[in-house]
């Protein structure tokens, strides 16, 4: 109908996030969420991943070609990058719970059938995907947030976000109406473009060791 509105024009996936249920009611009802335009291209919709009970959260930006086509979060090289730094820093991986501040893969192609590149996510798509992020922090109530990149910190603290200033440090912030404790660092798959890759790593270890005494 002509002036009719979509669901994905409202930019909010509030009318698609169930108020009962834990994860895997969140995980179900997420698959059909169309809160905005960027469901329209992805393979399908990308929910967090791991334990209910889980100490840490691990919060990355969106999900990555690979991610789009398995469903699962942090599967690509970032995810493998990202495994074992956290081992490397003293965090069991099966303890953590991973997700993106986007459910969907945003991309584009140079060329028809070629491979898709990553395309960040607008504010304004951030914001839409915001009511999932609340859900799964009610669900999980970590103890601790660790932020990996820049877009995830802008999808929690706001645009002025600037990972480099903050990096490996505690930071204490109400998130979605609750008190969080929030260790911002890069995400794994810029180590994977740093042409100091070595120095990179060593730095996100660094910064994973911090969030690791703040669970000790």
């Amino acid at each position: 109908m002509t002036g009719s509105v979509t669901p994905e024009d409202a930019y909010t996936a509030e009318p698609f996030v169930p108020t009962r249920g834990g994860l895997p009611a969140l995980r179900k009802a997420a698959a059909e969420c169309r809160g905005c335009p960027l469901h329209r291209d992805a393979t399908q919709t990308v929910f967090g991943a791991g334990k209910a009970t889980a100490r840490v959260m691990l919060i990355g930006e969106q999900p990555g070609d690979q991610e789009d086509r398995q469903g699962t979060p942090f599967v690509g090289p970032a995810g493998g990058l990202l495994d074992r730094a956290l081992a490397d820093a003293g965090i069991d991986p099966a303890d953590a719970y991973v997700t993106n501040a986007v459910k969907h893969f945003k991309f584009t192609r140079a060329e028809p059938r070629k491979r898709r590149i990553h395309k960040a996510p607008t504010l304004r798509e951030m914001t839409a995907c915001g009511p999932w992020l609340a859900a799964e922090l009610a669900r999980v109530e970590p103890e601790l947030i660790v932020v990996l990149g820049a877009t995830a910190g802008k999808a929690l603290l706001g645009s002025s976000f600037r990972v480099t200033q903050v990096r490996g440090t505690v930071l204490e912030e109400e998130i979605h109406g609750r008190p969080e404790r929030l260790v911002p660092t890069v995400h794994p798959s810029a180590v994977l473009r740093a042409e100091d890759r070595d120095g990179a790593y060593r730095g996100l270890v660094s910064d994973l060791k911090v969030a690791a005494q703040e669970l000790a």
